[in-house]
């Protein structure tokens, strides 16, 4: 058997990579799981001395440059939901990064606003399988308990909604790991569906 017949033949035996849309989604969903990751436990306090702006840098280039880059992949590969997510959330995450500290009322406003974008990402993802509905469903609670956190000024609501943010990064970061690795070592990861 040649060398080409033989890649052939594992490319049919190996099983597909389980898909979440065009070839940029699993980066995508990396850049944006790792944001939240870092965004949530950053706002939990459990790093001494280090909080939610020290993600900044996070938030600027893997979460809104990359994220952004990914929407119009994602749009140019013919998908409009993961695309208007992407673009959204790489939107979000650039104004998060540059913004100039504003008034509680504001930022709470800000992130009712987002909050209500990511309700809308979770419904447009609801035949996308648990994860990455998973993903949006968990975001939207954090940014809810966040704006609650911050127009009633309470840490306590703030610890909480970084927790469910970390938990969505984490989903995030395994939906990417799964599509990419899908078959890769001989095992079959989890279901992203």
């Amino acid at each position: 058997m040649s060398n080409e017949a033989a890649v052939a033949q594992n490319r049919t035996a190996s099983p597909a990579p389980a898909s979440l849309g065009s070839a940029a989604a699993p980066l995508g969903y990396l850049a944006l799981g790792l944001t939240l990751l870092a965004f949530g436990l950053l706002s939990t306090g459990v790093l001494n001395g280090a909080g939610v702006k020290d993600a900044g840098s996070l938030a600027l280039f893997v979460g809104g440059v990359t994220l952004f880059v990914s929407g119009l992949l994602e749009f140019r590969g013919g998908s409009a939901a993961t695309g208007t997510a992407f673009l959204a959330l790489g939107a979000f995450w650039v104004t998060w990064a540059q913004a100039a500290p504003a008034g509680k009322d504001a930022t709470g406003l800000f992130l009712l606003l987002w909050a209500l974008l990511a309700l809308t990402l979770t419904l447009a993802h609801w035949s996308g399988g648990d994860l990455v509905r998973g993903v949006y469903a968990l975001f939207t609670v954090a940014l809810v308990l966040l704006a609650v956190s911050t127009l009633g000024g309470n840490e306590t609501v703030g610890k909480a909604a970084g927790w469910v943010a970390a938990a969505a990064g984490l989903l995030a970061w395994y939906s990417a790991t799964s599509a990419l690795a899908g078959g890769a070592w001989g095992r079959v990861s989890l279901p992203v569906r």
